[in-house]
């Protein structure tokens, strides 16, 4: 290996494709290390965002079961009124019908004190 004679153009050569791989190398994990830094800031605004946006669902879910629970309490209502009034109307029916026999025994009795037999 005493002879070993290599053309100064061939080291040159090898000695810029090493250094050019090195930079590359070197440039690639920058680049690496930047998109890490931005995966990490989309993370942590994206954690916020849904945090914001679980907040304004729930406040929207809320407002939502609230006007529910209002429409029911108005629905309980409005079937208490509606029993109240098919009360008075059961109510109003049987007085009309104790009224309609009374006079129906009236005219009865009044027919037979008209008719001598």
């Amino acid at each position: 290996m005493d002879n070993l004679k290599l053309p100064i153009a061939l080291v040159a050569a090898m000695g810029m494709q090493l250094a050019g791989g090195v930079w590359w190398v070197s440039q690639q994990a920058a680049t690496i290390s930047s998109l890490e830094e931005s995966v990490q800031q989309f993370a942590s605004k994206m954690a916020v965002e849904d945090n914001v946006n679980l907040k304004r669902d729930v406040l929207d879910n809320m407002d939502y079961i609230d006007g529910a629970f209002a429409e029911i309490e108005e629905l309980w209502e409005e079937q208490e009124s509606l029993a109240l009034t098919i009360n008075k109307i059961t109510a109003l029916q049987q007085r009309l019908a104790l009224l309609e026999n009374t006079m129906k025994f009236m005219n009865r009795d009044h027919m037979n004190m008209m008719d001598p037999m």
